[in-house]
């Protein structure tokens, strides 16, 4: 850094009003995104009109100003509400849920193997085969499809032109305030439904456009890359950096990645687009040197070298899959590239401005990508380091000072969406990204032009490539493998260490600099002190069931205590509702330790990802009505103490624990962990009774006869057992619970049916209030004032879930 520093104007000065309104633009963009509701046409129509008329009166003024922008946000609204509600039209109707139809279409991305022996592909469908295409009044049926063919393995499919019998249902996902969304992806993606495919065959009769041809190329190019490179030892890295296609990486390669946060170097971005834009740049401008300077004014030769930079980034960019985080790179760069290149005297923060309204114009949903924050952030904190320098750094130091400010600048994008910022991450990207920027990179564009030109030198060119990879992932591995100490802190403390770092870098007094430092390493030393990992403090008791689809966990807490009742279902190296759910949720809610895990019983969708969570989180201890098939769960636990479930009672704050298993059972649903929670002063209480079918409900009436008669009036709310199965729930054992409210823990159209129509019918006959996960998402109850208070996550959803909300209206339980 240089020993002066100069502040960058931001877009609202001088010469920058129309940028001004291209920052308010973009702004409406993202503005509607933080809305429940989507706003009607009218309402924007309204305020754009209002906004019009305070401008033609009071054009000068300040107030005039205001308006110009309020257009602007207006305008930004208006075009993201008008593509979100084109795109929420294109939904599957609930009415041809469930039901075998027939489709054709073609291939919208490469196909990638999935859990199960299937086969995972994206259709742009063409046609619908007696089926109406026009459902009702402003809804068309959807035109992509995410399909899974199961049992079809990793073969090939017939063609690229298809016609597929398909089993649909809408766009659905579990729903809580942290994790993963898969809702959110598919909205964000475009997808009208999911499913699964029971025979497709080749249909010569579809219409293939220039995207169906496209697509058909991109195919066969990654097809060509296959064919040619698969015998590299690092092969899907290979696959990755040149055609944009992940689906050969496998389980280790991610965990390498994810644990030394290089994630972004296998997705095409801004930094791969810009190497070849340098690339591109240098030698176009290398050979215009030998052309005359006569025979070329500046201008033309500026014009020539930004011609060939935009040709080799789109072509670039076209072999990578065009994907939506390219196209958002290549208009970056683009932007980047036009004012570098032509010299516009304008502020940087300029064109970064312009190329967020370029992006946003052309794709509006952008702001639901984490990419789309951290690229712009990225680029940001960029500008606040170096653009106000006077001095240009060495590059060993502007490389330091790059990395130093991206990491601390970004992590707090990171924990806004639940995300670590892993602490080696930094030395990781230090060695990776020169290393991908000077070596792989270069090596891997010339060695496949040269296997292109001249084939037979495949075999030499193999080699080169895994030694210039290998000598990365080998690095990368040994990081990933260091055992670095987390620090336990909030979004504030995070986004004050981001301001301070960067204050750091940026301001060249020396003692601001010194103090700085120090507090950012008192900090530090805070952060790992043992008082940390206590959890946060809580009021008034509450009980969440968590929307794990189908499985159940349940989270009780009270004071700094926390029980969470069972760890929702996982499939090996496919899904984990601790990795998507659990732990993203425990963390945004401050909990550092689980003082009680009861696993109910062992069985997948109560025990799922058990071993994660304990590498995770600090356990108190595990209570479970199968000690032994959980141990065999923990191989790694060590003195973790894995107690049976034992009929005893305990406090956890203001709350009762109290725990029951049913006698001479030692394996299967009945030996499910029964455990009952009740609220001191209240009363209230809740039944949380796993599996239990209704031959352990018998022996549950007798132990319910033996515990009630607590004093003061009482609200029941019983999770029901067994997802809602037939063979749980029984009349007898209902009229002895006498339940008040009963949750259904389970998946959206799940293929076993829960919750049962019967079980519903018996608990609406005795009048209990029912909510089912798979429509309300998560369940959040508290006691307040000595009254229950629920809610449910629907009332809080994004407008794209919750005022789109056919599909949980449809299955929710009057």
């Amino acid at each position: 850094m240089s020993g002066s520093f100069h502040s960058q104007p931001w877009p609202f000065d001088g010469h920058g009003s129309a940028v001004s309104g291209v920052f308010a633009f973009s702004c409406g963009v993202i503005l509607l995104y933080r809305l429940s509701v989507l706003p009607p046409p009218e309402w924007i129509a309204a305020c754009f009109v209002t906004a019009f008329c305070i401008v033609a009166r009071y054009r000068s003024s300040l107030f005039g100003r205001l308006a110009v922008l309020c257009i602007g946000v207006t305008l930004g609204a208006g075009w993201a509400a008008w593509h979100a509600g084109n795109r929420l039209s294109e939904r599957l109707p609930g009415t041809l849920e469930g039901q075998q139809l027939s489709v054709s279409g073609y291939l919208c991305g490469i196909p990638s193997s999935g859990s199960f022996n299937s086969l995972r592909f994206s259709v742009c469908v063409t046609d619908w085969h007696g089926v109406s295409e026009k459902t009702d009044v402003g809804h068309h049926l959807p035109d992509l499809l995410r399909l899974s063919w199961y049992g079809h393995g990793p073969a090939p499919l017939p063609a690229n032109r298809l016609q597929l019998d398909v089993v649909l249902k809408r766009p659905h996902g579990t729903l809580n305030p942290a994790g993963f969304r898969y809702e959110d992806w598919l909205f964000r993606k475009g997808y009208g439904a999911t499913g699964s495919v029971r025979s497709a065959r080749y249909d010569p009769d579809v219409h293939c456009g220039w995207h169906c041809q496209y697509r058909e190329t991109h195919a066969a190019l990654v097809e060509w890359v296959e064919h040619r490179f698969a015998e590299a030892e690092y092969f899907p890295l290979i696959a990755s950096l040149l055609v944009g296609h992940r689906g050969y990486m496998g389980e280790p390669e991610w965990d390498v990645l994810t644990a030394t946060g290089t994630i972004h170097l296998v997705a095409i971005s801004g930094l791969h687009l810009g190497l070849i834009a340098l690339g591109a740049g240098f030698v176009c401008r290398q050979i215009l040197l030998l052309v005359p300077l006569n025979w070329l004014s500046e201008t033309a030769r500026r014009r020539a070298v930004f011609v060939t930079i935009a040709s080799c980034c789109i072509l670039y960019a076209l072999a990578a899959g065009f994907t939506v985080p390219t196209r958002r790179a290549f208009i970056m760069v683009m932007v980047a590239g036009w004012s570098l290149l032509f010299a516009r005297q304008v502020s940087v923060w300029h064109s970064l401005a312009m190329a967020l309204g370029a992006i946003l114009l052309l794709d509006p949903f952008a702001p639901l990508d984490q990419g789309f924050w951290l690229s712009f952030g990225a680029v940001a904190v960029l500008i606040c380091v170096f653009a106000g320098s006077l001095g240009t750094p060495g590059w060993l130091r502007g490389l330091l000072l790059a990395q130093c400010a991206v990491f601390a600048g970004l992590w707090p994008i990171l924990q806004i969406f639940g995300q670590e910022q892993p602490v080696i991450g930094a030395a990781a990207n230090l060695v990776a990204i020169p290393w991908v920027s000077l070596m792989v990179m270069p090596v891997l564009i010339a060695g496949s032009v040269c296997v292109a030109i001249a084939p037979p030198v495949t075999d030499l060119i193999v080699p080169v490539f895994d030694f210039v990879i290998g000598v990365l992932w080998r690095v990368l591995t040994w990081l990933a493998n260091i055992a670095v100490t987390g620090m336990a802190v909030s979004l504030a403390e995070v986004s004050l260490l981001a301001i301070l770092a960067l204050c750091l870098i940026c301001l060249p007094l020396k003692r601001f600099r010194l103090v700085t430092l120090a507090v950012i390493v008192l900090w530090s030393l805070l952060s790992k002190a043992p008082e940390r990992e206590i959890n946060q403090m809580v009021a008034s008791p509450e009980v969440k069931v968590l929307d794990v689809g189908q499985g159940v966990s349940v989270l009780v807490r009270h004071g700094h205590e926390v029980l969470l009742y069972d760890t929702g279902p996982a499939v090996s190296g496919v899904f984990s509702a601790v990795e998507s759910t659990i732990l993203p949720n425990l963390t945004a809610l401050g909990v550092r330790r689980i003082d009680t895990l009861v696993v109910s019983h062992a069985d997948s969708d109560h025990s799922g990802g058990l071993a994660l969570l304990a590498r995770s989180l600090d356990i108190g201890r595990i209570v479970t009505g199968e000690p032994g098939a959980i141990r065999a769960k923990l191989p790694l636990a060590g003195d973790l103490p894995i107690q049976p479930c034992e009929n005893l009672n305990e406090p956890l704050g203001d709350l009762v624990i109290s725990y029951w298993q049913a006698p001479d059972v030692t394996e299967g649903n009945d030996t499910s962990c029964v455990v009952r929670v009740r609220h001191r002063r209240s009363g209230i209480d809740w039944i949380l009774p796993g599996d239990i079918t209704k031959t352990a409900e018998t022996a549950h009436r007798k132990y319910l006869a033996g515990s009630e008669g607590h004093p003061g009036a009482r609200t029941r709310v019983l999770l029901a057992p067994h997802h809602g199965s037939k063979t749980s729930s029984s009349s007898a054992w209902v009229d002895a619970v006498r339940p008040d409210i009963v949750i259904y823990s389970a998946g959206y159209r799940h293929q076993f049916g829960h919750p049962h129509p019967d079980v519903i019918a018996r608990y609406r006959k005795k009048g209990v209030r029912q909510f089912n996960t798979a429509c309300s998402g998560l369940v959040s109850m508290s006691i307040e004032a000595n009254r229950l208070t629920m809610k449910e996550m629907t009332d809080f959803s994004p407008f794209w879930i919750g005022a789109d909300g056919l599909a949980r209206d449809q299955c929710k339980i009057p």
